[in-house]
């Protein structure tokens, strides 16, 4: 896609969900048998403000939920609903907020800054971006989850945060991003995350060889467009792209012929990503050598996040088998 296409698109995709209300609202080695409990201090009666204003989170648990409130509503955790998202786990959301805390409280850093306060000051957009980071295995490979919300929002607990959390249990070190919504700054942020991970890599001890990049709508395109590009065409260090890229419904259809191996899944009901839209780009990708997965889903519409309960149930372990039968940087 050309440069100035880029931003076009994006902001067509943005328009179209903001009229789409009727949408509601092992590869990586061992299990993790981290120290943690699974159980925690908080329950799906817990007031959403209780964690953002939690001691443990030093300032950062207002980004553990959508910066704008406009885009979520509810004031417990179990009650909790994000904008164009309706398969909402409440244990899941419980599950996450309490593996952040007892991380937090164990002394563990579960959140970085990708930039730094001289940068931050310059642009105050930049305070509410980073990355929430779900360790698996020491040294083992890394994936970057980046939610969607229609480059509005960015909604992690339902699109990135349940994701992460099941690849650390997998072993692999996951990470979820929270970004500027708007195309270009979210894939400049995503470029900036990717270069820091690619810094920090000792000290974070993950593996950076044939990374994966996640994501769902709108953090679909994020990712699809980071594969495409690379990190330096945004901004980023000149980096390899990703050895895979994992899309969940979006009608993103721009590619390359130097695109990542592609794994996509979407269900049948989506009226924001048609999943027959999705289908012709994997199979464009595939008609040039790529390697692709695609999956689709009867009954399911827009924004299943981890499936749980549905048809599309599997489709995390078949993603984690894709990325990990890859193993060549890009």
């Amino acid at each position: 896609m050309k440069k100035e296409a880029f931003l076009a698109a994006a902001l067509c995709m943005t328009l179209c969900l903001a009229g789409c209300g009727g949408e509601g609202q092992g590869a990586g080695g061992d299990i993790v048998q981290s120290e943690i409990s699974a159980s925690g201090p908080y329950t799906a009666e817990s007031e959403i403000s209780e964690v953002i204003n939690d001691p443990a989170f030093h300032g950062y648990g207002r980004l553990i939920f959508p910066v704008d409130s406009g885009y979520y509503s509810g004031s417990t955790l179990g009650e909790l609903r994000l904008t164009w998202y309706n398969n909402i786990d409440p244990d899941k959301t419980v599950e996450i907020v309490n593996y952040l805390k007892e991380h937090a409280d164990a002394g563990d850093t579960v959140f970085y800054d990708i930039y730094t306060d001289e940068e931050k000051a310059a642009d105050p957009k930049k305070e509410d971006t980073g990355l929430f980071f779900f360790r698996g295995n020491p040294g083992e490979r890394f994936a970057v989850c980046n939610a969607g919300g229609g480059f509005a929002y960015v909604g992690a607990m339902q699109d990135s945060f349940p994701h992460a959390l099941e690849l650390s249990k997998r072993g692999y070190n996951a990470f979820a991003l929270i970004y500027r919504p708007g195309a270009q700054t979210a894939c400049e942020d995503l470029a900036r995350a990717i270069s820091f991970i690619f810094e920090n890599a000792d000290e974070l001890q993950v593996d950076t060889g044939c990374y994966s990049l996640w994501g769902g709508s709108a953090g679909a395109r994020m990712a699809a467009w980071l594969g495409s590009y690379g990190p330096a065409a945004f901004g980023g260090d000149d980096l390899p792209r990703p050895g895979a890229v994992i899309m969940q419904y979006t009608g993103h259809s721009d590619y390359t012929e130097n695109d990542p191996p592609t794994f996509a899944c979407v269900g049948e009901n989506d009226t924001i990503a048609n999943w027959r839209t999705m289908q012709r780009r994997i199979e464009a990708l595939s008609s040039l050598g790529i390697p692709t997965e695609f999956h689709h889903y009867p009954g399911l519409s827009h924004g299943f996040g981890l499936g749980t309960g549905t048809a599309a149930e599997s489709w995390l372990d078949d993603a984690v088998d894709f990325w990990g039968s890859r193993q060549i940087d890009l």
